[in-house]
């Protein structure tokens, strides 16, 4: 199915309302992963036309995917990476995780955003910085789309890396997220030091069950739980 190439229509937007003049488009992934950070790019790229083909990470194929950050890390005015690792998503819970890694990838930038164009419909930002939220904004917006693009790259990189120590999970192929290799290699072998212990995966994994850990809510209610359920792919 054709999609219509992203645009700079919430850019403009953005410099006309609020009379911003450096715009970064922000988008993570790994967030339904069972293994491995949440990745956030930050991206600023200014009003020119972008590369051929640029549009969401995940209709890309890897070779098109890869070839594309490529041309995107020179094209680009700017960008940054920001992480949070598996540990500091157990510890926070994901929508803090996903703020200090886009923090953390907005402070790296080498000049600071006017505002930032946020993919989806929740603002997990917040003050201060000046949010717009735009669903589908990897498919629709060019900064956005650009840092999708640079991130799942990033981020595939890095997972095929750890699974160097690991071949059984097979992370260069899923990226630590389900899949029947991943979950053949959890029941054998358990847990790795990259995986996101209070996830709801190991109530799919009797003989590891005990090493799944439970994070009190914020607001002092009762236990919270990340994750997929099972095993249901």
């Amino acid at each position: 199915m054709p999609y219509e190439p992203p645009t700079h229509t919430v850019e403009r937007s953005l410099r006309a309302t609020t009379g911003a003049k450096v715009i970064a488009g922000v988008d993570e992934v790994g967030r339904g992963a069972w293994a491995g950070p949440v990745t956030v790019c930050a991206a600023v790229t200014g009003l020119r036309r972008p590369p051929e083909g640029l549009t969401d990470s995940k209709l890309l194929t890897v070779k098109r995917r890869d070839r594309l950050a490529e041309l995107l890390r020179e094209w680009v005015t700017s960008y940054a990476l920001g992480h949070a690792s598996p540990q500091e998503i157990d510890s926070l819970g994901m929508t803090a995780a996903l703020r200090l890694a886009a923090g953390r990838a907005l402070e790296a930038l080498p000049v600071r955003p006017d505002a930032v164009i946020l993919d989806g419909k929740h603002d997990y930002l917040g003050a201060p910085w000046r949010v717009r939220t735009v669903i589908k904004g990897d498919l629709s917006c060019v900064s956005v789309a650009a840092a999708s693009v640079i991130a799942k790259v990033q981020r595939d990189k890095m997972m095929a890396e750890l699974g160097m120590d690991h071949a059984d999970f097979g992370f260069a192929d899923n990226a630590g997220y389900p899949s029947p290799v991943h979950k053949a290699a959890l029941e054998k072998r358990g847990p790795t030091p990259y995986h996101r212990l209070t996830w709801a995966y190991l109530d799919g994994l009797p003989q590891w069950r005990h090493l799944k850990k439970v994070r009190g809510r914020a607001d002092g209610g009762g236990p919270e739980i990340e994750g997929q359920l099972g095993f249901d792919f």
